[in-house]
């Protein structure tokens, strides 16, 4: 349990207390043992493609955004890995600490504590990375190109409205939280007015909360972060996505949609999807022309065969000659 106070700038104090479980068990189960080398096993050997890679590329490499991806998994995983040999040597000091002392002896847990918050943040990160490099493998789909396509052409206008938004919501960050921090809950501290902020954003507000604090300065603040940031921003960054798919879809890519492609087979193999009436008359027409074809269609396999046996008559005679001239025929 950790219990911590905090001294407002406005005077008094705010008390806040944290209980935090620990698991010292590394392995729960001989399942989870077999799929923990399993996984290891798996982050060796993409650690080795990806050192080859970064020999072959150099600098380049980090201009790709999956090798980025790539990294990030790695790393994390690497680090959780040391961390779970860490906590398995604590646990097994601070358990021959409890049987010297028979539990009596001071324990402080608290870097124990902090780094079981770091290996739960890296879980969530490769389970972030890898959510993301799953986009990968279904990358032949047709709504996901049209969206990595839109991202694409608007990345350096969405890049520029990042500054200028950071800097207008940076300033209503600092507005609400010097004029409300005494008067109202949610704006206590900086983390908590930016979420606030941000559920403003998200249209998920209650407006009495100003109008009590001030009846003049908190109604006014608000409607003026709802028109620049909600009406006006907000609006910009909309339009810039909105032109960016327009230019997607005028200058679409034809691809093959393999996922689709191996899914709507998979189906149609299993009955589990029955074949609407276009496909039904292209398999017919298949069937039909595997039946009936056209002689002249298969006039170029024909003369290929016959050019195919004829060097093989040449060669036959040629070996056989050779023969004849070394018995002295």
């Amino acid at each position: 349990m950790n219990s911590a106070g905090k001294f407002l700038s406005a005077s008094g104090i705010s008390p806040s207390a944290r209980f935090e479980p620990l698991n010292f068990y590394v392995f729960t189960s001989l399942t989870q043992l077999i799929c923990t080398i399993i996984y290891i096993g798996f982050i060796i050997y993409f650690l080795i493609i990806e050192i080859k890679l970064l020999m072959k590329l150099n600098l380049k490499y980090f201009y790709e955004f999956w090798s980025i991806i790539q990294v990030g998994i790695i790393s994390c995983s690497i680090t959780s890995v040391i961390i779970y040999i860490w906590r398995f040597k604590e646990y097994n000091r601070l358990s021959a600490l409890f049987q010297q002392t028979n539990g009596y002896a001071y324990v402080n847990l608290q870097m124990t504590v902090y780094v079981d918050d770091v290996l739960t943040s890296l879980l969530g990160f490769c389970c972030f990375f890898g959510t993301i490099k799953f986009i990968k493998f279904i990358r032949f789909n047709k709504s996901l190109i049209i969206f990595v396509q839109t991202l694409k052409y608007v990345t350096k206008d969405i890049i520029s409205f990042s500054f200028m938004f950071s800097i207008v919501f940076m300033s209503f960050l600092a507005l609400f939280y010097l004029l409300f921090n005494s008067s109202i809950a949610s704006c206590s501290s900086l983390l908590s007015t930016a979420q606030m902020l941000f559920e403003i954003t998200l249209m998920s507000f209650d407006a009495t909360d100003f109008t009590g604090a001030d009846p003049f300065l908190g109604p006014f603040c608000f409607s003026l972060f709802i028109i620049i940031v909600v009406f006006v921003c907000l609006s910009m960054f909309m339009s810039i996505l909105n032109d960016g798919f327009h230019h997607v879809e005028l200058n679409s890519i034809e691809d093959q949609h393999i996922l689709s492609y191996i899914l709507k087979k998979f189906l149609n193999w299993t009955h589990l999807r029955r074949p609407n009436v276009e496909e039904t008359y292209e398999i017919r027409d298949s069937q039909m022309h595997s039946q009936y074809v056209d002689p002249i269609e298969n006039f170029p396999d024909k003369i290929d065969q016959l050019l195919e046996a004829i060097d093989r008559i040449y060669i036959d005679q040629r070996k056989e000659l050779l023969k004849l001239k070394r018995a002295g025929v």
